[in-house]
């Protein structure tokens, strides 16, 4: 494989609504530069981006897939990246090491809630955008509205680089708008293209565009902008290059539109990715000191090496792949890295570059290209390989997950199996979450979304060989007494030889602590004060269960009196008075049920804060406040919400707002359940005990 420098590699994210023909694009890309001799098919289950088996068996991608190509001497690393809301850490890596972005938009369906999110997606990584327009191939699509709408969503800067030539209704070829020229696609060609004579009236409604281009251009230089004012034209060489510069400084953002499916447009975007879009060393890489100190470092291509791992895959036939960017310097095979996270030594042995699923392998990298190494024991995602024990690059900033499910094993004894395979799944995807609820004694993993969870369970079989399926959470409640009274329990039992003799009078009433707080009063010797810690130990055991079967908490309790046997009592019959005295107290102390709350913060367009503010009410939550948002045209509402209304909270808030809304959520303390709530939980209870 040819070797490239810095100069030549260019690492593009392509980003946009799910649907839209990122991986088609992909597709066309490798069978215009030659790297495949077929165009594969979502639907068909052979593309080369979607190559998982969850991907062939779902029909769109799951996971960031890399796509390298050689065009015009220029080595392009694509890297699809999904356009399902549930697979956003995998926009996120992309986004972290990718240098540009392109966001695919559908040519009928224009400007869609993707197309949005990929735009912030790309906006918070810093990356200079594109957008390619697909399906124009389609009759229903129209340029004008499209264009229209990324001016309305974006701003003046979105600025078309080539526009379909339309004749009676059709899109007969496309214009490039720099030089005017008009060409049509031969689809059976590899997307080569032949001369095409525009007619008059179509070059006419060009001009408009085209000033719009040029009026762009001349902005991001004086010497343009007085050449654009005084009439004097601006040589092609000079467009593109202010191009270049545009985009790289967010003063452009071209439009290129096209068919993935017919390769029409596909040379002219492989043409304006090689002319105009950055490099790596057209930024400055964000690094995290060890000390904690953060700092913006120049990106040296002859410098010492440095690697970042923005991903990993547990594959169950190669083992562990860390996919990572070469930060600064030439990675070769036989170098010797320091992980700077943990302090480990990675020799790299062997270093491979991947397209879809192929791997090939080279003998080095040179600063700014992508690649994979196998088996790194030590080494995870957001790691960086250096000589410099103390650089660290920035992390990939991951979205929390939010939305559990409880699993269960359908197969006797396989929770070790189950473990090991989402601590495997865990490693290599950081927006799930797993953790074992100690009060319900369940196993709870987090995710996304329904189908990231729906994945992972898929997941689990095909990998691991173990089935489970997902359940509902069981929501951790407490109780609590409201009155204060006074009880008495004695347990006395005769059998022959010594008995069992134990009494007590307790005083129990609402505590201040959150567990038990015991303390005596007796006098006389009426309860022994060796049989004072037995007394409490019952209690604690009594308090792990109330009248709905969940612990009591905040319970006050003054042993105050009782009577021994100077023969039979012991330490395990005053145990047992105890737990009987504490039965009597929960019938006449009015107990409560308590049930987890927390704080809820949900960021969503103003125009649908009603909206999400009735489901609130509807989910018994108090709204606490709100205040605009960091996005323009958004608001975040601050809100106190029980626990057992969120569950289904991710799905809903995302119907309501099309996807734009996101929160976060915060178990914060207990607070009594409402009382028609609290009766249902008690009977479904007492069912159980009875089954």
């Amino acid at each position: 494989m040819a070797k490239f420098d810095v100069k030549q590699i260019r690492n593009i994210a392509l980003l946009g609504h799910l649907g839209s023909g990122k991986s088609a694009l992909t597709e066309a890309m490798l069978y215009a530069a030659g790297e495949t001799d077929r165009l594969g098919k979502a639907t068909d289950g052979n593309t080369v981006s979607d190559y998982d088996p969850e991907e062939v068996k779902r029909g769109f991608s799951i996971s960031a897939a890399m796509a390298p190509m050689v065009w015009k001497n220029i080595k392009i690393n694509i890297i699809d990246a999904p356009g399902y809301l549930d697979f956003t850490g995998e926009v996120k890596q992309a986004t972290r090491v990718a240098d540009s972005a392109i966001i695919v938009v559908d040519g009928k369906a224009g400007v869609e809630v993707g197309t949005e999110l990929a735009w912030d997606y790309a906006t918070e990584a810093g990356l200079p955008k594109a957008f390619f327009v697909n399906k124009f191939d389609d009759p229903e699509a129209r340029f004008r509205k499209v264009l229209g709408g990324l001016h309305d969503t974006f701003g003046k800067k979105v600025c078309p680089l080539t526009i379909p030539v339309v004749v009676d209704g059709d899109v007969k070829a496309f214009l490039d708008l720099v030089d005017m020229k008009g060409y049509k696609y031969l689809a059976d060609k590899k997307g080569a293209a032949i001369p095409y004579d525009v007619p008059a009236d179509v070059l006419d409604e060009a001009n408009e565009y085209r000033d719009m281009l040029f009026e762009a251009i001349a902005g991001t230089s004086d010497e343009l902008m007085e050449k654009f004012f005084d009439g004097v034209e601006i040589t092609r060489d000079e467009a593109v290059e202010a191009i270049h510069q545009g985009i790289i400084h967010g003063e452009i953002i071209p439009v290129i539109c096209g068919s993935a499916t017919n390769l029409w447009g596909i040379s002219n975007l492989l043409d304006a990715i090689v002319e105009s879009f950055p490099r790596h060393t057209a930024k400055k890489e964000e690094t995290v000191l060890v000390e904690g100190e953060e700092d913006i470092l120049p990106i040296d291509p002859a410098g010492e090496p440095a690697i970042f791992v923005f991903k990993t895959i547990a594959d169950p036939f190669v083992g562990k792949m860390s996919f990572f960017k070469v930060m600064q310097g030439e990675l070769k095979k036989d170098a010797v890295l320091t992980n700077t996270t943990t302090g480990a030594t990675e020799k790299i042995a062997h270093i491979y570059t991947i397209r879809g699923k192929k791997q090939t392998e080279v003998d080095s990298l040179a600063c700014g290209d992508i690649g994979m190494l196998a088996k790194l024991a030590n080494t995870n995602t957001n790691d960086t390989l250096s000589t410099d024990a103390s650089l660290k690059y920035a992390p990939v900033v991951f979205p929390e997950p939010f939305m559990a499910k409880a699993i269960k094993p359908l197969a006797k004894g396989d929770e070790d199996k189950i473990s090991q395979g989402i601590a495997k799944l865990l490693e290599e995807d950081l927006t799930l979450k797993y953790e074992n609820d100690k009060e319900t004694k369940q196993m709870l993993i987090y995710g996304l979304g329904e189908m990231h969870l729906m994945v992972l369970v898929s997941k689990l079989e095909s990998r691991f060989k173990t089935s489970v399926a997902l359940e509902e959470p069981k929501i951790a409640y407490r109780e609590k007494i409201t009155k204060k009274v006074q009880v008495e329990g004695k347990h006395k039992k005769q059998s022959g030889g010594h008995g069992q003799y134990g009494h007590v009078k307790i005083t129990f009433s609402p505590g201040e602590d959150p567990g038990l707080t015991f303390t005596e009063s007796t006098f006389g010797g009426s309860v022994p004060k060796n049989f004072h810690p037995a007394v409490e130990k019952g209690l604690l055991d009594a308090m792990q269960k109330g009248v709905a079967g969940f612990p009591v908490v905040n319970l006050a309790a003054d042993l105050y009196d009782g009577s021994y046997h100077d023969v039979d009592s012991n330490e395990m019959s005053f145990k047992m008075a105890a737990a009987i005295a504490y039965k009597e107290c929960l019938k006449v102390a009015a107990p409560v049920l308590l049930e987890p709350v927390g704080t809820l913060l949900v960021t969503v367009p103003e125009a649908i804060v009603g909206d999400v503010m009735g489901d609130l009410n509807k989910r018994r939550g108090s709204v606490l406040g709100m205040n605009p948002a960091q996005k323009h045209g958004y608001t975040v509402l601050e809100a106190t919400v029980p626990k057992s209304e969120m569950n289904d909270y991710t799905i809903a808030l995302r119907a309501m707002t099309q996807g734009r809304g996101v929160y976060e959520f915060r178990v914060t303390g207990y607070e009594q359940v409402p009382g028609n709530i609290a009766a249902k939980i008690v009977e479904a209870y007492k069912k159980s005990q009875e089954a």
